[in-house]
């Protein structure tokens, strides 16, 4: 075994360990609650995940040294299969009809954060279930910062590139240490959820609902534990206290970290977020006019309400819900369906393309029409006030190719197995970008994934797990050339 292997064996079999430890807490909560069966289910699962993962761990472990490039590629994608197989375990055990397709979809989907699901019911399920989905959830919300910080310097953007820009210090890292980064971001990660939480307990929610719903809500994942999803506290005013920290949630967390150390001004400055912002403003607004104009029924809450809160909850990747915005008609699908390839901010919990990468490439767009008038002025690129070098334009724009590229084709697979258009569109959508969501009367805010075939489900699960890792991770796992010596 050589040594880069042992390595990252070492290291997710650590990371499994630790997930099945977790796996107490909704055991304690089922127990708590009589509902035995799920929670004997979770002691068993987390047993078997101590077992498998103490053995890698203690099998591989050994002198520490630096992991080669590929080494790093085959940690990521193999720490989040892993991860995801280990979560999967107690959703199968625990008596509530979810074969191993189901248990590996909603595992994934609260891993990745996309919030798709194919439980029904929730109302009536085991509390430590739902707490378990919202745990993985969380979970992935961190585990994607972590990730990003780590992998995406390989790729040409991101990381401490990517701190760099939004801090606009190229001197220092926005702390001298990358583990004071992370332990920064951790810190920052869990005192909002905590506030959520609290707000949520002050509106008036129960405790296990509250704290499920901070933790997908902090993690922009989506999963609730009521089949109407938000729209089951709007009465208490909770949906507002959603806006509020879906947004937070997408900002920089590095300029959270920057405003812990006094220097608030990165969080008006940085053009990503005056850019997300705007975006989130346009969106609100416009589907405000358009409820209004329809005159469509908003119950209690007024159009306004409707509008924010579902449009940045699809353009954060987040996925909550408080009513069918599919009956809103087509101009208002068709909105949606774009709002699914935004995202929010570099260095955030959330999914999709995001802002950055549409800023970069107006700025490539505008440096080129301006080359056409004077082809021979030089005319660098500037990003937040630092320049900006070919090899990360090419990154982003690589991306671009590359991300739609492999949207296309799952969208044409999606259509083939028998999908009508509108769901295999935005069911290729929603969990590539990680929203959660489709739409159309099966995958809609209103619906599940549930109905879908085992070779459908396996399809959009695989969408999940590629679009989570930046598309490129896994793509260069699959070429054969990664394997050569």
């Amino acid at each position: 075994m050589t040594q880069a292997l042992r390595q990252v064996l070492f290291m997710i079999g650590m990371m499994v360990t630790v997930l099945a430890v977790t796996m107490l807490a909704p055991a304690v909560v089922d127990f708590a609650s009589g509902q035995h069966e799920s929670a004997t289910a979770f002691i068993l699962s987390s047993i078997i995940g101590v077992f498998v993962g103490g053995a890698v761990t203690l099998s591989t472990r050994g002198p520490v040294g630096d992991m080669p490039a590929r080494g790093a590629f085959v940690l990521i994608v193999g720490a989040w299969l892993g991860l995801a197989l280990c979560a999967a375990l107690p959703l199968r055990l625990s008596g509530q009809g979810l074969d191993w397709t189901d248990a590996i979809f909603e595992s994934i989907s609260g891993l990745t954060t996309t919030g798709a699901t194919v439980i029904t019911g929730l109302d009536m399920r085991p509390p430590g279930l739902l707490l378990w989905r919202a745990i993985l959830q969380w979970i992935g919300g961190i585990g994607i910062i972590v990730t990003a910080m780590a992998f995406w310097p390989m790729l040409g953007i991101g990381g401490m590139q990517l701190f760099q820009l939004e801090t606009g210090d190229t001197s220092e890292k926005v702390l001298p240490r990358a583990t004071q980064i992370a332990a920064g971001i951790a810190a920052i990660y869990l005192a909002l959820t905590i506030v959520c939480f609290l707000a949520y307990v002050g509106t008036g929610m129960a405790w296990l609902p509250a704290l499920c719903h901070s933790m997908s809500t902090v993690s922009t994942g989506g999963f609730s534990t009521s089949d109407n999803s938000m729209g089951e506290y709007v009465h208490l005013g909770s949906d507002m206290i959603t806006v509020v920290f879906m947004i937070l949630a997408s900002l920089p967390f590095g300029l959270f970290l920057l405003a812990s150390r006094g220097k608030f001004s990165g969080l008006y400055k940085d053009s990503q977020v005056r850019g997300f912002l705007l975006v989130v403003a346009v969106a609100t607004l416009g589907l405000t006019a358009l409820i209004m104009a329809q005159d469509l029924p908003a119950g209690d809450v007024a159009a306004w309400r409707h509008a924010s809160f579902n449009a940045i909850s699809i353009i954060t990747g987040t996925g909550f819900a408080t009513t069918d915005y599919g009956q809103w008609g087509p101009l208002a699908q068709a909105g949606f369906f774009v709002f699914m390839f935004i995202g929010g901010c570099a260095g955030s919990t959330t999914c999709s393309v995001k802002i950055f990468r549409y800023q970069i490439a107006g700025t490539a767009m505008r440096r080129y029409l301006a080359r056409l008038l004077r082809p021979n002025a030089i005319i660098p690129m500037h990003y937040n006030g630092r320049p900006v070098s070919e090899s990360i334009l090419h990154s982003v724009l690589g991306f671009f190719f590359v991300f739609f590229a492999v949207y296309a084709a799952s969208a044409s697979i999606l259509s083939a197995m028998g999908l009508d258009l509108v769901t295999a569109l935005s069911g290729a959508a929603a969990t590539l970008t990680n929203v959660g969501p489709g739409l159309g009367s099966i995958i809609g805010p209103a619906g599940t994934f549930e109905p879908l075939s085992d070779p459908v489900k396996w399809v959009l699960t695989a969408n999940m797990f590629i679009g989570r890792l930046e598309v490129l991770a896994v793509l260069i796992l699959l070429s054969p050339r990664f394997w050569r010596p």
